[in-house]
């Protein structure tokens, strides 16, 4: 894999320009040593996001040593987790204004610096407030950074690069999601929670040394882009308030005021960003041009894996942990792991090509399969365990980015970064807000396993078939042929990398 060093701006207003020169452009802040080094970047891009993927993973069987540690009660500390998923959620719509009025490369570092705070007052929490806000730093600057880092990596390179991301951002996200688990088992047989958090904080520091030696000075990505001071407050009222509600799940009836009203009216405020974003004609989001075949098909698919992936996981570890030690059951999922890098892999080779449209399908069958398999026993025996997270492993890293990548193409790549946000966004609520809904009728209290167990993984089933099915209705209703994309065609920034049919072309056409 070669380098590849893009141009870079100069240095501007050195002695030699005139005065008028000097002050109507503004300065240019010299480029680090590494700017432009792919491998730098790519490595630096993987450990901004890791650490909190990773760490949301692994927090299961760890939760009881930070409740005890810091004097948390069991709602304390789900509380503090809800907080950092709502912020994980909300920073990518907060992220998106930022980058379009200021410089995104300084954003960068800002964002980075703030992550390292967080982590390290995690880290050395001595009590609950501590750590909360650290926790929630840690999950705001996580999504901060993953829509200002992960577009330019995407887009900043010439297309045989491409190739090369997209494997390493899926294994990047799903492979530290399905370590998640044996890396908590690890941590929990130890006894300690702090190591885990400290190497959390030694991972963003890293991160934001290499955004030091990579730093490019990059304007802002459209200052003529409306400052969408509604768009931001729905998103986080709504995100908040969501996960708020899900998290008095914990000690509370589902429909006990207190968990039921925050957790619908903040679902309300998210739909109502949809729609303002979807109608308004001077919005920070862009929505209209994800209504056509393909980016619909994709964000139904990605939506219902993700949360299909993630509770069934967190389910089958709730009914195995009363039977093995944490380590033992993160031993069970390390086979997740090997799926998703394997996925990552093939990923990386069909990406190009029609192929990319059935191997999201493909992903999504081993994922309902691998459910099924999870779902023959309940606790399911150490084989089925493996072999049902190794498929679920292969589904998620065949689904989830496939298909965000079916709705990418399908726009042009100068607003990809604005689509992004909203995106991540409803993966978001799919992948985090799903699974306390689920383990509050599948768990009891006291951490045992109930009768709706099996009806809880029947509901993750359903969805990753309801996923696969609807998907492939969308095509057949706007009559789509899978078909490759253009990469040169879509990195130029101008074009879509494909043509997308219309919503129910099909059935249009069968009408006149």
């Amino acid at each position: 894999m070669s380098d590849v060093i893009p141009q870079t701006p100069l240095l501007l207003g050195n002695a030699h320009e005139g005065h008028h020169a000097r002050h109507a452009q503004p300065r240019v802040l010299r480029p680090g040593p590494l700017a432009g080094r792919y491998p730098a970047v790519a490595a630096m891009v993987v450990l901004f996001l890791v650490p909190y993927l990773a760490l949301s993973a692994a927090l299961q069987p760890i939760e009881p040593l930070i409740s005890s540690t810091l004097h948390m009660s069991a709602q304390t500390t789900s509380l503090a987790s809800g907080m950092a998923n709502a912020a994980y959620a909300a920073g990518t719509v907060l992220a998106v204004q930022f980058a379009q009025h200021l410089h995104q490369r300084r954003m960068l570092l800002i964002y980075a610096t703030a992550l390292v705070i967080g982590s390290v007052l995690a880290a050395s929490a001595v009590n609950a407030p501590m750590f909360i806000v650290g926790h929630i730093m840690q999950g705001l600057c996580t999504s901060l950074l993953l829509i200002a880092a992960a577009p330019p990596l995407f887009l900043g390179y010439p297309a045989p690069m491409l190739r090369w991301t997209t494997m390493i951002m899926n294994m990047c996200i799903f492979g530290a999601v399905a370590a998640g688990p044996l890396i908590g088992g690890a941590q929990a047989s130890f006894n300690a929670w702090r190591p885990l958090f400290w190497i959390a904080a030694g991972v963003a520091v890293l991160a934001l040394l290499l955004a030091l030696l990579t730093f490019e000075d990059a304007p802002p990505a459209d200052q003529s882009a409306p400052k969408d001071v509604k768009a931001i407050a729905l998103a986080a009222a709504g995100s908040v308030a969501a996960f708020w509600g899900v998290s008095e799940l914990t000690t509370h009836g589902f429909l006990d005021p207190v968990a039921i009203v925050p957790l619908l009216g903040g679902l309300v405020l998210i739909i109502a960003l949809w729609v303002y974003q979807y109608r308004g004609t001077r919005v920070l989001l862009t929505l209209r041009p994800l209504a056509s075949t393909f980016p619909v098909a994709g964000i139904v698919v990605a939506i219902t894996a993700a949360a299909a992936s993630v509770s069934a996981t967190a389910l089958a570890g709730a009914s195995l942990a009363t039977k093995y030690a944490p380590l033992h059951l993160g031993l069970l999922f390390l086979p997740e792991l090997g799926g998703a890098v394997l996925a990552s892999i093939v990923f990386g080779v069909v990406f190009s090509s029609k192929y990319i449209h059935y191997f999201t399908l493909f992903g999504m069958a081993c994922l309902a399969v691998g459910i099924l398999v999870i779902r023959t026993a309940i606790p399911p025996t150490p084989g089925l365990a493996l072999a049902g997270t190794a498929l679920i492993g292969i589904g998620v890293g065949g689904s989830v980015v496939p298909a965000l990548f079916m709705a990418g193409f399908s726009l042009r790549s100068a607003s990809i970064q604005r689509v992004f946000a909203i995106l991540e966004l409803m993966r978001a609520f799919a992948a985090f807000m799903i699974v306390p809904i689920l383990a509050h009728f599948a768990i009891s209290l006291a951490g045992l396993p109930t009768a709706a167990m099996g009806t809880a993984l029947w509901v993750c089933f359903g969805l990753a078939v309801a996923g696969t099915v609807l998907g492939i209705l969308i095509y057949v209703l706007g009559g789509a042929v899978p078909v490759a994309p253009s990469l040169d065609r879509f990195l130029g920034g101008i074009e879509p990398g494909w043509e997308s049919p219309p919503l129910l072309a099909a059935v249009r056409r069968a009408r006149h």
